[in-house]
């Protein structure tokens, strides 16, 4: 198959997911299911792209067992943290900003933009999945494999005591300062981050430079829109001592605390 045909189907499957979810966004009245779906939907590309794909078989199976086992564990934190909470604020927001309007809305500018964003950032998954480059252990496949393990730590382990600390009353309106969030406001931002790199690199051994397009796009995401750029605009407000946590922690990629 076609490194075209294979990018057509899976924009073709994208859409078709992201637009039955928007179906049961629409009857459930809740939006905020596509942040539960973005793990779980990089999985189906990347096993649909496994099923089509005449690349190396080696090589095939890395990149579809790895963005499994990063998309399957996003989804499950994100269920285990949002069902039953009601919609998140921020599409409460937009469809309070919409009003009726909103269902039909909703479609393009959450469901069909978010689609198209998998798609793009999937890119590494799908193409490297492609061509007749030999599957053995490169120093670019090695180093990836290490990029991503690296980043799946730092989000997993980032994100289990992010909950533990949430869970206990005593801490509430404070500040996470402590593990792997002392080193970085965002570890699991930044470990999505690591992941999609890692990801890259594997690809890049394959020759497809070109997709370097997918992890760009997740860094600014990340980094700039709806990680760390979006959650600094509000969390001062809430958290106490917030200020002072800035002031000695890094933003985004780890580091040692400032001491003062």
């Amino acid at each position: 198959m076609t490194t075209t045909n294979l990018l057509a189907i899976n924009v073709a499957v994208v859409l078709v997911l992201t637009t039955s979810l928007w179906a049961v966004s629409v009857a459930v009245k809740d939006s905020s299911i596509v942040d539960i779906f973005w793990g779980s939907g990089f999985v189906v590309i990347a096993w649909v792209s496994f099923a089509l794909a005449d690349g190396a078989a080696g090589r095939r199976w890395l990149l579809a067992i790895m963005t499994t086992l990063w998309g399957l564990r996003l989804t499950i934190h994100l269920a285990r943290r949002n069902l039953g909470h009601g919609e998140d604020f921020r599409y409460q927001e937009m469809r309070a900003k919409a009003g009726s309007a909103w269902p039909l809305r909703s479609l393009w500018v959450v469901f069909w933009a978010q689609g198209i964003l998998m798609w793009l950032v999937s890119l590494p998954v799908q193409v490297g999945q492609q061509g007749d480059t030999a599957s053995g252990w490169s120093w670019l496949v090695v180093v990836g494999i290490i990029v991503f393990a690296v980043g799946l730590f730092f989000e997993t382990v980032g994100d289990l005591q992010l909950t533990r600390f949430i869970a206990d009353p005593a801490n509430k309106g404070t500040v996470m300062d402590r593990g792997l969030w002392r080193y970085t406001r965002h570890p699991n931002y930044f470990g999505d981050f690591s992941v999609w790199w890692g990801l890259y690199l594997i690809a890049l051994a394959a020759g497809a430079w070109w997709t370097i397009i997918g992890p760009i796009i997740m860094s600014v995401l990340l980094i700039r829109v709806s990680g760390a750029g979006l959650l600094e605009k509000s969390i001062g407000k809430r958290r106490a001592g917030y200020d002072g946590y800035v002031a000695r922690t890094s933003g985004f990629f780890p580091r040692p605390p400032k001491r003062g």
